[in-house]
């Protein structure tokens, strides 16, 4: 009985499907050994930020697109949502303010997810005066708290005659009325268990002249 011998064109076809084959079967390896993407953190700068007058915030409502919100906050720090009106949401983190409007929703949806971004930061600014290296108007960073000893180094630090136990801190409520804080920043600086005070827009902080 005569062998078959497969023509040159079969073999070079049969080696072309076997090629094909193993790659296919390759690539469905490595789909399959390929982990799904990992959710990309909030970064603490973000989780840590404070909402502020004259911020551009988006709230979406997970399936109630009729509830999405894109808005400016108010000097009040409010701003409006449909169904509940008015929500404060000025010195708030995003999440604290996320569940806050939750919390609201409450009175008409089951389980509302919502979801709070800042679309565009204010600028927000704080005056340091008197003894200290640079005096001047500076700017606190988006997506972030500024406490008071930063402050002093973003204007360049004390100068040799200043009195940093009698700093005045001028700042201006929702109202317009205003405070005056007295800080001793010298404690502050040295006692790791002193309370940092946080800088807000608007503020004026005066370091005076050594009375020594």
């Amino acid at each position: 009985m005569k062998s078959l011998n497969p023509s040159p064109a079969c073999r070079i076809a049969a080696g072309l499907c076997a090629a094909f084959l193993a790659l296919s079967n390759e690539a469905r390896s490595q789909t399959a050994e390929t982990p799904p993407p990992k959710a990309i953190p909030v970064q603490a700068s973000t989780a840590n930020y404070r909402i502020t007058p004259n911020d551009v915030v988006k709230v979406t409502v997970y399936e109630e697109n009729d509830l999405e919100t894109l808005a400016r906050v108010a000097q009040d720090g409010k701003i409006s949502i449909p169904y509940i009106g008015s929500v404060e949401l000025g010195g708030r983190t995003l999440q604290d303010a996320a569940r806050s409007i939750e919390a609201r929703l409450k009175e008409y949806y089951v389980h509302p997810q919502v979801t709070l971004r800042v679309m565009e930061y204010s600028k927000r600014n704080f005056t340091v005066l008197g003894q200290v290296g640079r005096p001047g108007i500076y700017e606190i960073p988006a997506e972030s708290n500024l406490n008071l000893i930063e402050a002093i180094g973003v204007a360049g630090g004390y100068t040799r005659i200043a009195w940093p136990s009698h700093i005045t801190i001028k700042r201006k409520g929702k109202n317009g009325e205003e405070t005056v804080l007295k800080v001793d920043a010298k404690k502050m600086a040295s006692d790791a268990n002193q309370p940092r005070i946080n800088i807000m827009p608007g503020d004026t902080i005066y370091v005076p002249e050594s009375l020594f």
